[in-house]
């Protein structure tokens, strides 16, 4: 079995994304396939656990990975068609009723869900959500152009007096930026915004400190290897997740990336394919993996487009 038909024999969220960017396939056979994603597998899985109270877990956020926003999060990056009916009724449910009660700071607990809480880690990943799915994040966008470091990067300990900017923080809310402008909310401040944002990392070569050059080996704060490659990574930044973030924004590969990109080819294993090479502690609401250390179909098709992409430019 080669690896693109490998990646195909999986759940329509896969399915989709591998016709769309890998094989070439006509728009209206991606789009059948992408249909698939609100009545079947996982998708059709997640919806069903949304709660009578219009959440999932009982909570807008949590530290399981199985909350309204890491539940929102791993839907729409699976594709899940935000016109769809499905969709439409669960994000319904969602901004109608669900707020942060119980979940972030007292002084957001009466915040609907849209309108997010303080940290710019999680309110980066409820905006991508959120303008992915078609709901108003002005308000929460706007909160983060405003919390922005000179740097040109984000970090949640910025309240605390830290004036230097975390790659976690920074491509979670650069993700966002993104959705945001896909989605037709971008704003001249927006773009303007990102754009710093990207070239916090791209200064960096994505894994480097701008000061000494010298590889950033763990994240300080919660210990991981940026270049271990997991999928979901929620608020974790890793060298794919920063080389993705890239293509998606339509950014033309030169020299900088050129490190990180040889560093996720090398971790290709012998059949073609990626592997799991991290799972961060939690509640996984549905299993889309094989687990760690095994082959990854959500590692390898992240990876192959990354290659695409920066071949495809001649770099």
């Amino acid at each position: 079995m080669s690896v693109v038909d490998w990646l195909l024999d999986a759940d329509p969220s896969i399915r989709w994304q591998v016709l769309r960017d890998l094989t070439g396939a006509p728009a209206h056979e991606v789009a059948a396939e992408r249909a698939r994603i609100a009545t079947e597998g996982w998708g059709a899985r997640l919806l069903a656990m949304q709660g009578a109270d219009g959440s999932w877990a009982g909570a807008a956020w949590n530290r399981g990975w199985d909350s309204t926003m890491h539940v929102l999060w791993l839907l729409a990056h699976m594709g899940l068609d935000p016109a769809s009916a499905e969709a439409r009724r669960a994000l319904g449910r969602v901004r109608d009723h669900v707020s942060w009660r119980g979940c972030g700071p007292a002084e957001c607990a009466d915040n609907p869900f849209f309108a997010g809480e303080t940290e710019p880690c999680i309110n980066g990943q409820v905006a991508t959500a959120g303008a992915y799915f078609g709901q108003d994040v002005r308000g929460l966008v706007g909160r983060l152009l405003g919390e922005q470091l000179p740097d040109g990067g984000w970090n949640c300990d910025a309240p605390e007096g830290s004036t230097r900017s975390s790659f976690n923080t920074t491509i979670c809310v650069l993700e966002a930026l993104l959705e945001v402008e896909r989605a037709g909310g971008g704003t001249p401040e927006v773009t303007a915004a990102r754009h710093r944002g990207q070239q916090y990392l791209l200064e960096r070569r994505l894994f480097r400190r701008l000061s000494t050059g010298a590889a950033i080996e763990r994240d300080r704060k919660g210990g991981a290897l940026w270049t271990q490659l997991a999928f979901p990574a929620w608020w974790h930044y890793d060298i794919l997740r920063g080389l993705e973030y890239l293509r998606g924004a339509g950014v033309a590969p030169d020299a900088r990336v050129a490190e990180a990109v040889a560093l996720v080819a090398s971790k290709r294993a012998a059949d073609g394919r990626w592997p799991l090479d991290v799972r961060y502690p939690g509640v996984m609401p549905v299993e889309i993996d094989e687990g760690e250390g095994r082959p990854s179909r959500w590692n390898t098709l992240r990876a192959l487009r990354v290659l695409r992409w920066f071949e495809g430019a001649g770099a």
